[in-house]
């Protein structure tokens, strides 16, 4: 089949490209070098769309959140991502959480029925000369093909270090210390709807005195060693390792991942516990398949070696004998400086056939990936089909998100980031309050009219 479009890389943003092209009968390439006898540090499978980090696409809340909107603004383009995340979907409040095997399983499925579409398992080392091309290899980008970008560009890449939460065996953890809830209740609603209870996560609860034991513990362990080309490679916020986040202040946990507001531990409540009901930190965990066999460490992502994880982790109430499915990584993102080298509708500025899409333009997240994917798809499609393209309205969250790619971020000290509402045009006139509502209600008005000149 002779191709139309060449697309390197088949994670988010590659199958949601390819998706958006093939869907329109335009002929695809799409090449994936995992099950060619290439990986990653980080890759498990040579499965489409593997999701390498948490299982959770965040907030599903179109109505106050930056990225629930997102999702809706996706299942309005027609989204093969938000489809196979509703087929793969597993209990998680208000957050859209899914089955990684199935949801990668599901993408792979769709894009392999369609008959404009040939799926290579190749590795590609240089940047093609000629062809429109989308470059969605991740901030994983084999070495070869990041030498070849980096000739392209002229510039250095941006990167820094990100870091993979560990899985435990949900047969493992003592439910006798630990209890099923949800901070407040919140997404009870959308839990029930997916068949949960309301109380969609696993808290395993700290004293004063062990959550301060269990940060010295995080402090002191054996961390990975750096090689030397990684000695000045920042961490993104996102992902920030659970120690380095304990090396930044006493409380900063307590703060983050291991926020006890809104939990109410119903087991020293009945037993009259001398610390009251309420505990001093909590470590929760999300469910990480559709069999409930499998639970993610919400925000434990760490650099701490193996050997080290297995006993600090241990020391949480509640996972005194927890085995682990998959311990915790650390790798290396390369990003582009993204407003400098791509022009608004993702083109390499110095060889306009090729796009960039998903996180290695300067997005981060899942969703975000996918987003920018789904933008490069379409408009690669409307050049084909000789049609100028619309971008999204920069009160979406879609054109926010591009806006800030693209030209709006200062490229000077440009950042990966994920969709937010500080990307937004502001609305001054209306109440912190009520400001997040106004910002959805605008772009859900908006989004419906550019939807409409998509063809």
């Amino acid at each position: 089949m002779t191709h139309q479009v060449h697309i390197i890389g088949g994670g988010m943003a590659g199958s949601e490209a390819a998706w958006q092209l093939a869907r329109r009968g335009i002929r695809v390439r799409l090449s994936e070098m995992r099950g060619g006898g290439d990986t990653t540090p980080a890759h498990n499978s040579d499965g489409l769309a593997e999701l390498v980090c948490s299982n959770s696409f965040r907030s599903d809340d179109d109505e106050k959140n930056a990225v629930g909107l997102l999702h809706h603004e996706m299942r309005a383009c027609d989204s093969l991502l938000m489809a196979a995340a509703a087929k793969a979907r597993v209990p998680a409040g208000s957050a859209l959480a899914v089955d990684r095997d199935v949801f990668s399983a599901e993408v792979e499925a769709a894009l392999r029925a369609q008959p404009s579409l040939e799926l290579v398992r190749e590795r590609v080392d240089t940047l093609p000369t000629d062809g429109l091309t989308i470059i969605a290899t991740g901030p994983l980008t084999a070495p070869a093909l990041a030498q070849s970008i980096g000739g392209a560009t002229g510039a250095d890449s941006l990167a820094f270090f990100d870091a993979i939460a560990p899985i435990v065996y949900r047969d493992s953890i003592n439910m006798d210390v630990a209890w099923m809830a949800s901070r407040w209740d919140k997404g009870a609603e959308a839990s029930l709807a997916m068949g949960g209870d309301g109380r969609d996560y696993i808290n395993c609860p700290m004293t004063k005195d062990q959550y301060f034991a269990f940060r010295e513990e995080l402090l002191a362990g054996e961390k990975t060693e750096f090689k030397e080309w990684e000695a000045n490679t920042p961490y993104f916020d996102g992902c920030m390792p659970v120690e380095v986040m304990a090396e930044r202040g006493v409380e900063t946990l307590r703060f983050g991942p291991m926020k006890p507001v809104g939990l109410d531990n119903p087991h020293w409540a009945t037993a009259e516990h001398p610390n009251g009901r309420w505990p001093y930190a909590v470590v929760q965990l999300r469910q990480d398949n559709k069999l409930g066999t499998l639970w993610n460490m919400v925000g434990f992502q760490t650099k701490l070696k193996h050997a080290e994880q297995v006993r600090v982790f241990r020391t949480i109430p509640g996972l005194e004998n927890a085995e682990f499915a998959r311990l915790g990584g650390l790798h290396r993102n390369t990003f582009l400086n993204s407003p400098t080298l791509l022009d608004r509708q993702l083109r390499l500025k110095s060889a306009p056939h090729i796009r960039f899409a998903g996180q290695i333009t300067g997005c981060e997240g899942y969703v975000e990936s996918g987003s920018v994917g789904m933008l490069a798809g379409l408009m690669a499609a409307a050049q084909i089909a000789g049609r100028d393209w619309t971008p999204p309205p920069a009160t979406t969250a879609l054109g926010a998100l591009l806006s800030h790619i693209t030209g709006d971020a200062e490229a000077d000290s440009f950042q990966p980031m994920n969709v937010n509402f500080g990307l937004f045009p502001p609305l001054h006139d209306v109440k912190k309050k009520q400001r997040k509502e106004a910002y959805t209600e605008r772009a859900k008005v908006d989004m419906a009219d550019w939807v409409k000149t998509l063809a």
